[in-house]
């Protein structure tokens, strides 16, 4: 009988482990409610438990609302650089040229979103005016901004990602929804000043927090993933 419930206890756990990871999605419409500071401090407690080499912990975190939230938003959106002239200078997130399958998937992400939202595709300054909700975080209450170290490598970085995804799961964990953003990154040079951040750490990108609008046609976007026989192989 014990090993019975056991049983049924580990799967109880692994359907809330797996409902939250499949639940997590980029949520870009979200509601003014407030999300509470000790939650806040929770979800960054348990994301912390991510692992990193020899435990360096490579991650920097600041946490905006209100005005603070802000004051980056009006650098960004004053600024008057757009996000194709935007200075990458600190790190590329993206190759200079797509390729496939890469760029299938891109173009598939883009364009069904736009088509949730009934923007065609040759409507750029749409296009444009939806990619700046990036920078008021989809009016969410919280925004956060990450960053790392210049002087750590390529390995700290995939333990930041670890990090990140973390702090999504924890957020789902708590019935609320995140949206990281790569968008931050290229205006580093509006985000410092008005966080000051030290010379030595990089933006590595942003993050939405709060609980999702569901009325907002941008919610019922879904993004497929490629089936197991494109990415995954076995061996014996």
């Amino acid at each position: 009988m014990l090993a019975r419930g056991a049983a049924a206890n580990a799967k109880d756990e692994t359907a809330i482990v797996d409902e939250a990871i499949v639940s997590r999605r980029s949520v870009r419409a979200f509601l003014p409610t407030p999300v509470d500071d000790a939650v806040i401090r929770e979800i960054l407690d348990v994301a912390a438990r991510a692992p990193s080499g020899t435990n360096m912990q490579p991650w920097k975190v600041y946490v905006t609302k209100g005005e603070s939230k802000q004051r980056i938003t009006d650098a960004i959106l004053n600024s008057g650089i757009r996000a194709e002239k935007a200075n990458w200078d600190e790190y590329k997130y993206y190759p200079d040229q797509f390729f496939e399958p890469y760029l299938a998937r891109r173009r598939a992400n883009g364009f069904g979103l736009y088509s949730v939202l009934g923007i065609g595709r040759r409507e750029v300054e749409r296009m444009r005016a939806q990619h700046d909700r990036n920078f008021v975080f989809f009016d969410a209450p919280v925004g956060m901004i990450f960053t790392i170290d210049r002087r750590l490598n390529q390995g700290s970085w995939i333990d930041y990602g670890m990090f990140l995804q973390n702090i999504m799961i924890a957020a789902r964990g708590r019935g609320l929804h995140t949206c990281p953003q790569a968008a931050f990154a290229p205006y580093h040079n509006q985000i410092r000043p008005v966080l000051d951040i030290p010379d030595e750490e990089i933006v590595v990108c942003g993050m939405a927090l709060g609980h999702e609008d569901t009325t907002k046609p941008e919610s019922t976007f879904r993004t497929d993933r490629a089936p197991q026989e494109e990415w995954v192989t076995f061996r014996e």
